[in-house]
């Protein structure tokens, strides 16, 4: 009888954390409208021609990504007086 009720709790236990770990999930994702295009300018350079392909967007992603990764790597540090 112990046993039992030992391993009903223990399932219990482990339905909260899963109901737990899907609302977390759930709250994790970022819901992006799709954009109109009489409010967002055309594509330009080599994703144009696909611009309304998943392949052409995530081409475009990923331009845009490699370009912030840039500007953020040419940001100057600030110099330091240790010497």
């Amino acid at each position: 009888m112990k046993g039992l009720l030992g391993l009903a709790g223990l399932v219990l236990a482990l339905v909260i954390v899963g109901l737990l770990v899907k609302k977390q999930l759930a709250a994790t994702q970022i819901v992006v409208p799709a954009p109109t295009p009489a409010t967002q300018p055309g594509p330009t350079g080599p994703a144009a021609m696909s611009a309304g392909k998943p392949q052409g967007q995530s081409a475009r992603i990923e331009q845009q990504y490699k370009q912030a990764l840039d500007a953020a790597m040419q940001k100057a540090r600030p110099a330091s007086d240790e010497n």
